[in-house]
């Protein structure tokens, strides 16, 4: 199997667990010390990261929109979508439905996601009608 067919497998079944909002299925694919916008993490610390935007966007998806595989590294574009049903950040639910493009960056070690690097959650707020 060619490394993009490997890394784009390896990506999809991670994605798999994201949309179904399984985070110890997702901490199961990081490395045992995972760095995130370099920041070393737990890998159950990572994935607990998004239980309150999942709280407060229960319909959290992502649709991934393109991957790139470069040596060991994975580079994502997705459009990522949700209600705000919940609180978010004090922010009381509107209601209101979100759409924002994401972009991430992964390093491969080992089969595993060892690095990641991503956009800020900055453009939520001001759909929502704060900022």
């Amino acid at each position: 199997m060619s490394r993009l067919a490997e890394y784009r497998s390896l990506y999809l079944a991670y994605l798999k667990c994201c949309n179904e909002h399984d985070f110890d299925g997702m901490a199961s694919f990081y490395t045992p010390t995972i760095q995130v916008n370099d920041v070393s993490m737990d890998p159950a610390a990572v994935a607990a990261q998004f239980a309150p935007i999942i709280s407060a966007f229960p319909d959290w998806h992502w649709d991934l929109r393109h991957l790139v595989v470069d040596d060991d590294y994975i580079s994502t574009h997705f459009t990522v979508t949700g209600t705000h049903r919940g609180v978010f950040e004090g922010v009381q639910p509107t209601g209101r439905r979100v759409s924002l493009s994401q972009f991430t960056l992964y390093r491969v070690e080992h089969g595993k996601f060892a690095q990641a690097d991503l956009a800020e959650m900055g453009a939520i707020m001001p759909q929502i009608g704060q900022g």
